[in-house]
């Protein structure tokens, strides 16, 4: 199994989503709810291009995505209902898995991973 990596922005998404969730759902919802990140996120660590996986390359170069819904049965916790985020990851090198970001699967990919968002150190940003 590869060894995780977290980028900042992948930190700052799981930190938002479990907040928003513990908002909504209550604290036990926030507990399943990370469980099964944590279960989605050892499951691309053990085979980064496995099933449910899914080339991304047009957004980035070796980028590759996998549904956190994928693994909802994988936890400890009870099974989250409808899970609704997905990890955005790279191999970052040899036994190195760095999740990019987590973003809702509502949310426009290329809008926030790859060369096409927009450059903060930019004018508008």
């Amino acid at each position: 199994m590869a060894r995780l990596r977290l980028s900042e922005p992948a930190k700052a998404d799981i930190a938002a989503i479990l907040r928003r969730s513990e908002g909504f759902h209550g604290t036990e919802a926030r507990i399943r709810y990370r469980a099964c990140l944590a279960a989605a996120m050892r499951r691309v660590a053990a085979g980064p291009e496995g099933p449910s996986t899914v080339d991304r390359a047009a957004l980035h170069p070796a980028l590759r995505s996998f549904h956190i819904r994928h693994s909802r049965h994988e936890s400890r916790e009870a099974p989250v209902e409808n899970p609704a985020h997905v990890l955005f990851y790279r191999v970052a090198e040899p036994g190195v898995v760095e999740i990019v970001r987590v973003l809702h699967d509502r949310m426009e990919p290329g809008r926030h991973v790859g060369p096409t968002r927009p450059d903060p150190t930019g004018p508008d940003g």
